[in-house]
Parts: C-alpha cells; sequence; structure tokens
C-alpha cells in the first residue's frame, strides 16, 4: 500500500471553501429538519421568513405528533385511530389499513405494543386473548415474529418482586415505545412520499463514510461534530466555527 499523503489544514479549508452551498439549500435543508421532526410552529414561521415551501401540509405535521405522543404515553388504539383519520375522505380502504397492507413488520410491532401495554396495567386475561387471536397467527407466519412474541409474553413470568433480564425488561422501557412510535412515524412520511429520515441526518452519515474512506489514503483535518473541532493525529485541528 503507497504511503498516506498528507493535507494540511489551510490547503483542506482552501477546498472547502471551493464547494458551493447555496442559501436555498441550506434552508431546504432546514425545512426538511422541521417537518421530520414534527416542529410545525417552527416549520411554519421558517416558511414565512425564508419563503421556503414546505413539501407537506402543516396539518399533517401536526397529525403526526399527535399520534407519536399518544404511542409515547401507551395508546396504541388512539394512535390507530387518529392515523385511519390523517385522510378522512378514503372510504373503502383507511391510509392505516394501507400502510399495514404494505408493512406487515410495522403491523405486528404496533400489536406487540398493544399487548406490552396490556401487561403493563395488569390486564392479563385481556393480554393473553389479545395474544393468542391477534399475535400468535403472525407469530406462525415469521421466526422473528415468533421470537418477539415469545419475549414479550415472558413479561408474564414476572412479578413485582422478582427481576426479568434486561431484554425482557427493555420492552417496558420509554424506548420501546419511542422506538415504535418512530417506526409509525416513517412509516406515515413513506406513505406521503416523504423522506422517513431526516436529509441532514444522511449528509452526516455520508460525511462519516466519506472520512473513513479517506483516512486510508490520507492524513487530513476531521469534523469532530460534538466538540466543534478534533486534534487528529498527523494533521491540524479544523473548527466547525472557523
Amino acid at each position: 500500500m503507497p504511503p498516506k499523503i498528507s493535507i494540511r489544514k489551510e490547503e483542506w479549508e482552501r477546498r472547502l471553501h471551493e464547494v458551493q452551498v447555496t442559501k436555498d439549500d441550506l434552508n431546504r435543508l432546514i425545512m426538511d429538519y422541521l417537518v421530520i421532526e414534527g416542529y410545525r410552529s417552527a416549520a411554519e414561521e421558517f416558511s414565512s421568513e425564508a419563503g421556503v415551501v414546505p413539501p407537506v401540509d402543516f396539518e399533517s405535521i401536526e397529525s403526526r405528533m399527535v399520534i407519536r405522543e399518544a404511542l409515547q404515553r401507551g395508546d396504541v388504539e388512539e394512535a390507530i385511530t387518529r392515523v385511519n383519520d390523517l385522510n378522512p375522505e378514503t372510504s373503502k380502504k383507511s391510509v392505516m389499513k394501507s400502510i399495514l397492507d404494505t408493512n406487515p413488520a410495522l403491523y405486528f410491532r404496533l400489536q406487540q405494543q398493544r399487548l406490552i401495554e396490556l401487561i403493563r396495567q395488569s390486564r392479563i386475561a385481556e393480554a393473553l386473548r389479545f395474544a393468542q387471536d391477534e399475535l400468535a397467527p403472525r407469530g406462525e407466519e415469521s421466526p422473528e415474529f415468533l421470537a418477539e412474541l415469545e419475549r414479550t409474553m415472558a413479561l408474564l413470568a414476572f412479578d413485582s418482586t422478582s427481576s426479568p433480564p434486561p431484554a425482557i425488561t427493555d420492552l417496558l422501557s420509554p424506548a420501546q415505545r419511542m422506538k415504535t412510535a418512530g417506526e409509525v412515524n416513517a412509516a406515515i412520511l413513506e406513505s406521503f412520499s416523504q423522506g422517513k429520515e431526516v436529509k441532514l441526518v444522511q449528509l452526516l452519515k455520508l460525511l462519516c463514510w466519506g472520512e473513513s474512506m479517506l483516512e486510508e489514503r490520507a492524513d487530513f483535518p476531521k469534523i469532530d461534530m460534538r466538540r466543534g473541532g478534533k486534534k487528529v493525529e498527523g494533521s491540524e485541528e479544523l473548527s466547525m466555527h472557523e
């Protein structure tokens, strides 16, 4: 392998300044972030001030956030009802049914979350019936679904005085609700032909990938997003604020 080349800070910054990024590009990135993350008020204000047309209706942003909040507090049935209301003009097939028809994994996750909430509320008999009627048939169709169903049902084997393993107790954590809410949010965005991941996040991933590729061939200043600058062996510090 040939020796690495060394790119000094001055040369690196000169090359960065040669890359043209317009204000319109930056504004669209900001709007994309506000829309996907659900900041309706900020998106409306930014649209007015910067003259950026949002990719979706502002009302749909609010609707997605209501659904996400319902899931985060454990109200799965309310969330499903709200998704059905996203397009009240649809007669034969609701939005949620359309999403679930094309995404069986999402349907299972929602039903799994309903089962978790029943167990959390100690509604054991109802939880057993629900698992048998709604989740068991899905488990027969997929080994992955079956494993998740078994993990969820294992919650019934432990009471408040015992300590189940973390792999099981994680199902009762707020992170589990947030995970389900995130999956539903992404599915709704996709159903409206909207990106389900913030473009800025995608760019940061691409930046990290590009740096890792270049690092095999050169020493160069890297950007540390946590501190705004990072000292790299064989190169100088590059600050985001410079």
